[in-house]
């Protein structure tokens, strides 16, 4: 009887300690995946100067081209008018506007950022902790300051998922063709693309500057899409569908260098109850934008301007830390 128990309990033991280590390893994974850094590209691969411009070992400039970029920063004026919601130079515009509609529990809470640029060149990318991989992030106010950023929103955190076309001020850092992405273009247009007709390489050739992967696209042609289904931009463990109204970012534009940049603040009751991607997408047809492109969104939308963050990220005043930024200098 009591060896019967004895062989009883060690197999009793036997489980407990298979179950702790598969709950170890499921544990282990998961923080592999969504917590610890990795870092795939460090300042060894790139590097960000002053001017926030990226160069790499992959990346050649022509020396005509980097004497007139001098020649331009020599020659800019620094005087300019800076307010809360403006700021004005000789090479940037930037004129933001709050905007709340509807009562109570309906109401919308949203930031409207119309941006004029004499040139690209004003407009950049950057990575939290200057690092491109996955899990490394830091708040967009963080980054924006470390760039001497005079404005800025959230990226497409590509470091959430492993596919997409990265490229970033001129480099590529991804070239996994997966769903519809957003290319800039060094004579400041913009356009949605569908990456798995392309190839980073191509993109580069043709001008492209900054690749994002991230959608759905919010506007073509000038008009606005309307029937988004089911849309799911991740198939990441916990990952849901975000056609409902939820806080949500996104870049349009008007005309080349001509940008407009909306940041929707949601989740909070009375203040913001966020939008649908349909009512996203109206915003930017009514503002005039010929193209626009949805960004992450949920915790991660935050607009920067001159210093402070001027949405209120959830209707909690805590930015979530993000991978990247697109910012104005």
């Amino acid at each position: 009887m009591q060896r019967h128990k004895s062989i009883k309990n060690k197999k009793s033991i036997l489980i407990i300690v298979i179950l702790l280590l598969s709950l170890s390893i499921v544990l282990y994974l998961l923080a592999n995946r969504y917590l610890i850094e990795h870092v795939e590209k460090d300042n060894a691969f790139y590097e960000y100067i002053d001017s926030g411009t990226v160069t790499s070992e992959k990346q050649t400039t022509e020396d005509t081209n980097s004497q007139e970029t001098m020649e331009s920063d020599a020659d800019k004026v620094e005087i300019y008018v800076n307010d809360d919601w403006n700021y004005n130079d000789d090479f940037i515009s930037v004129n933001i506007n709050k905007i709340s509609e509807g009562p109570g529990s309906d109401t919308i809470t949203y930031y409207v950022a119309d941006v004029v640029l004499k040139n690209s060149e004003s407009l950049k990318t950057a990575f939290a902790k200057n690092q491109f991989g996955a899990n490394i992030i830091q708040d967009t106010s963080v980054i924006a300051e470390d760039n001497n950023a005079i404005f800025a929103i959230n990226g497409d955190y590509y470091g959430f998922r492993e596919d997409g076309i990265v490229i970033r001020n001129g480099v590529i850092f991804r070239d996994d063709p997966t769903r519809k992405g957003l290319a800039i273009y060094d004579d400041g247009s913009m356009k949605s693309y569908d990456e798995t007709t392309a190839n980073a390489e191509e993109l580069i050739a043709s001008g492209v500057i900054q690749a994002f992967t991230f959608g759905p696209v919010l506007v073509e042609n000038g008009t606005a899409n309307s029937d988004f289904g089911k849309t799911v931009i991740d198939t990441n463990f916990g990952n849901r569908s975000i056609q409902n109204a939820n806080p949500r970012t996104g870049v349009g534009i008007i005309s080349d260098n001509h940008f407009i940049f909306v940041v929707v603040d949601g989740r909070s009751r009375g203040y913001s109850k966020g939008m649908t991607l349909t009512e996203f997408a109206k915003v930017f047809e009514d503002l005039g934008c010929t193209d626009a492109y949805n960004l992450d969104g949920g915790g991660s939308s935050t607009m920067y301007f001159c210093g402070r963050v001027v949405n209120n990220p959830l209707g909690k005043e805590e930015e979530r830390g993000v991978s990247d930024i697109i910012y104005i200098n």
